[in-house]
């Protein structure tokens, strides 16, 4: 366990009023811990102990990521008016542009250092809009249900080499649609990942004020489709392991009775994405992704998967078949605080559990 066996078998992100947590990212070498709150992103060092937090965010931040090759946090940030968002914004008391937005946010962790820094005002977060999401989001399917695909946004983000390149390929940054459940609606049950060169985001990352969003973004490298069947809301969390070359994409579970509804998928990152019909989606056509025949098989759908029922809140790789998870909760009343526990968990393979917490 190169590394994992110096790694707390629990660390404590605090108890949090401002929505559950998304996300978790870890800084193995400096020892810190991220967590995302919805609207804030707080900093810990692995014994649970609050060093700095990010606040002054109006979206959803959502997935975290932490990239070693330049030492900064990446996350999922919407910026909408649906459910979610009027959710937001009534907790926030803050009300937003009136366009729909989505952006890769990247915040200097290193400068991270006191709680209460704010995102727009002390320098510390930048942001890559994503036009290929909210062309997606703002567009009718052919039948006429509104945003393509089912998609309400992006969540899960993670680093790791192009589909079916040698594990030692350099990184792109995946970054994966949330997809709207719908189960009545036809058309919705792939999961959308797309992918993008983060070393040429420099030329794009602008400081981002919410209530005047700016457009600046890169285009999509590549656009893969994930048949997994009926989710809600996609892929929550999205990490790659090194250690197998494999992607794990945690949900939460669909509603269709013909899917098996797992709430993890393993993406076989050894098997190149192939050209392919999208089911019911009338004849498109497009790059699609392989799941990894582990776990539990659905004949009838041809759906594999595991039934870990953690992750969507939050999971981090540490090599050597070793994962933080996150188990989040809420303090008694009346606070209701929300909190979360980074878990160090075992991956068990073959199992179709998946996954168990290390004692």
């Amino acid at each position: 366990m190169r590394g994992s066996i110096y790694l707390p078998r629990e660390i404590d992100g605090g108890a949090w009023s401002n929505g559950h947590v998304q996300g978790i990212a870890v800084d193995t070498e400096r020892k810190y811990m991220y967590f995302s709150y919805t609207t804030v992103l707080v900093k810990t060092d692995l014994d649970g102990r609050v060093v700095g937090t990010v606040t002054g965010l109006y979206g959803h931040l959502g997935c975290l990521a932490f990239n070693n090759a330049d030492r900064r946090v990446y996350g999922s940030l919407e910026l909408k008016h649906d459910a979610i968002g009027r959710g937001i914004m009534k907790a926030t008391g803050v009300t937003i542009a009136e366009e729909d937005s989505f952006y890769v946010a990247i915040f200097d962790v290193d400068k991270v250092d006191r709680v209460g820094m704010d995102a727009e005002r002390d320098g510390i977060m930048t942001a890559v809009y994503l036009g290929e999401v909210v062309g997606d989001y703002s567009s009718a399917d052919p039948n006429g249900l509104p945003h393509r695909y089912g998609c309400s946004g992006i969540d899960g983000i993670s680093f790791g080499p192009v589909f079916g390149a040698p594990c030692d390929s350099p990184k792109m940054l995946m970054v994966a649609y949330g997809i709207y459940g719908e189960p009545n609606r036809a058309g919705n049950d792939h999961q959308v990942i797309l992918q993008y060169d983060w070393r040429a985001f420099g030329k794009f990352e602008q400081s981002l004020v919410q209530g005047f969003p700016h457009h600046s973004g890169p285009e999509v490298d590549k656009k893969y489709f994930l048949h997994t069947g009926n989710t809600n809301w996609g892929i929550q969390n999205l990490e790659y392991d090194a250690c197998t070359g494999d992607w794990y994409a945690a949900v939460y579970v669909g509603q269709k009775p013909e899917y098996p509804n797992y709430p993890m998928f393993i993406i076989d990152g050894s098997a190149p994405p192939h050209e392919g019909e999208l089911k019911d989606r009338g004849g498109e056509r497009g790059l699609l992704l392989s799941l990894k025949p582990e776990g539990v098989f659905h004949e009838k759908s041809g759906v594999w998967g595991i039934t870990y029922p953690y992750g969507q809140t939050g999971m981090c790789s540490l090599g050597d078949g070793y994962f933080y998870m996150s188990y989040n909760g809420r303090t008694p009343p009346p606070e209701r605080l929300f909190t979360c526990t980074a878990k160090l968990c075992r991956r068990l393979p073959g199992d179709p559990v998946g996954f168990e917490v290390v004692e």
